[in-house]
């Protein structure tokens, strides 16, 4: 299996392309739309999302989801576990400045504050430590993952630095084809996205067949479309499969307000919503 994902060898991505798929073959990607792209234009091709962190939110992939429609097979959560990384022979005290990707440096912010450090953001933690092992400065390091540690010959530090202990983000497995499992007994995730009509309440009655067929919504966000300040689309989790009859219900109900509605996907629910 190939699969693409954004950054460089080493990345939280491409550490957890290589847990859930221990024989893939990674391929690095400059961007999140070369990633879709890839994957979009070749059915072999898997790409490796992350779309949410527990921590600090979305990554910000919407506008990319909306514009590509590709299709989600699984969703994994993965626990990021964040270390303070420097070259061979550096000691902690001897860090004067730290470089990550914003999001890791913000998840890390108490153990920078605690240790004097300078955050330095750069486009990537696994850039940053391949930036650090190059560079061969004992007073500047990384936060990245182990993997980047042994990719790029450095060492670590110290261990998990991130503030949150609990730190996940949800990654998601999307292609071009589409695949949905058949039902049965295993719990079921439902993502789609839509745009509504321009009317006063659309989006009032169009989520009320959600509420009278007692289907759970687990996730509605809605974002600007491109070049648009005034034109919304939405996306939607929602707990079940699309063969369930509730399902089906509340789907058609929203389409019947609707200009645009288009299904992502049917996977099962990751063993971390159990939490």
């Amino acid at each position: 299996m190939k699969i693409v994902y954004q950054g460089i060898a080493g990345s939280y991505s491409e550490s957890c392309a290589k847990y859930i798929f221990p024989d893939c073959k990674t391929i690095p990607c400059k961007t999140f739309d070369e990633c879709f792209e890839k994957a979009s234009n070749d059915n072999s091709i898997r790409a490796i999302i992350p779309e949410s962190n527990k921590t600090t939110g979305n990554i910000g992939v919407e506008y990319l989801i909306f514009k590509y429609r590709l299709n989600i097979y699984n969703e994994h959560f993965f626990p990021i576990n964040h270390n303070l990384i420097g070259i061979k022979g550096a000691k902690l005290e001897d860090i004067k400045n730290v470089y990550s990707h914003a999001q890791a440096l913000s998840q890390a912010s108490k153990f920078i504050k605690r240790n004097n450090l300078i955050g330095n953001v750069r486009a990537d933690t696994a850039g940053s430590a391949k930036y650090i092992s190059e560079e061969k400065d004992k007073t500047k390091g990384a936060i990245a993952s182990k993997l980047s540690a042994n990719i790029y010959n450095l060492q670590i530090l110290k261990e998990n630095v991130q503030d949150d202990k609990d730190n996940f983000t949800r990654f998601l497995i999307m292609g071009k084809d589409i695949l949905q499992p058949e039902v049965d007994n295993n719990k079921y995730i439902t993502s789609f996205l839509f745009k509504l009509r321009d009317k006063p309440a659309a989006l009032y009655s169009a989520l009320s067949g959600f509420a009278i067929n007692g289907v759970n919504m687990t996730k509605l966000q809605s974002f600007p479309e491109k070049n648009s300040f005034s034109s919304f689309f939405f996306l939607c989790d929602i707990d079940g499969h699309l063969d369930e009859k509730k399902i089906k219900n509340s789907l058609e109900e929203l389409a019947f307000h609707c200009e645009d509605m288009h299904v992502l996907g049917v996977y099962k629910a990751h063993e971390f919503r159990k939490k």
